[in-house]
């Protein structure tokens, strides 16, 4: 069942990108976070140019796995038609917990023959059923990706967002990686807690982290040059700019890093 009777993360994302998947009280929260920060597109469309190199970057490593939590409504080029792109046989799990990604799965199958792609209906806060459900088309003793960007930030600390992660971690092997973005007030911090209070009143959690505690998440793993950085600082010649990211502080980092 669909709740459009308050904003919802996914849906406030296909809004800023320009999608048709949302609904008015989606528009109606996006278009004030935009009157403390006209920018806020521009953030969406640099997290999800992190995501295309990021993956482009772990196939050409030799990668061929990736487990996508929070994967939100299709927009193409979506992580398996980059990721096969440079190897068909990839195979790739989506996961995401809002019914409307659920309603567009299907343009997230439409993978290669050689390759395989799921959905699956799932939140990041139960990482047992997410790793059942990518048992059945990922093999868990060769390595994965795990891909969480953008997502993070919508989980707080009460809710174990570390622990989470390190579950999903503990599950994967030797050779695996995470890549994941995540918003911070480090840069705009008035701005920052004018968006949080009203995302909270709309009943949307908002848990921004400083660069120290994104780094975390990454503790035990090896991180890939250039370490923790600005979204769009992360190995730029990989992709195309996103007009207007140099116009400002883009207010969130990114990172891949590498289990031993």
């Amino acid at each position: 069942m669909i709740d459009t009777s308050k904003p919802h993360p996914a849906r406030m994302y296909d809004w800023y990108l320009g999608g048709k998947d949302n609904y008015p009280v989606d528009e109606e929260m996006g278009r004030q976070m935009l009157a403390l920060d006209p920018r806020v597109p521009v953030m969406a469309r640099v997290n999800r140019a992190f995501m295309h190199r990021s993956t482009r970057w772990l196939a050409e490593q030799g990668v061929r796995q990736f487990l996508d939590i929070g994967t939100g409504i299709p927009t193409e080029p979506n992580l398996h038609q980059i990721a096969q792109g440079v190897a068909p046989e990839t195979r790739v799990v989506y996961c995401d917990n809002d019914p409307i990604v659920l309603a567009h799965a299907t343009a997230l199958l439409r993978g290669t023959p050689e390759g395989a792609t799921e959905y699956l209906q799932a939140d990041v806060r139960d990482p047992a059923a997410i790793l059942a459900g990518a048992r059945a088309i990922l093999d868990l003793d060769r390595p994965v990706a795990l891909s969480l960007v953008a997502l993070l930030h919508f989980v707080p600390d009460e809710d174990g967002a570390h622990e989470l992660v390190g579950r999903l971690l503990a599950e994967l092997p030797s050779g695996s990686y995470l890549t994941m973005t995540h918003a911070t007030a480090d840069f705009t911090p008035e701005e920052s807690a004018a968006a949080t209070a009203k995302l909270k009143a709309a009943g949307v959690t908002l848990a921004l982290r400083s660069r120290e505690e994104f780094g975390r998440f990454f503790d035990g793993l090896d991180l890939v040059d250039p370490g923790v950085s600005v979204v769009h600082h992360w190995h730029p010649e990989l992709g195309e700019p996103v007009p207007g990211q140099d116009d400002g502080v883009i207010p969130g980092y990114g990172a891949v890093g590498r289990k031993p």
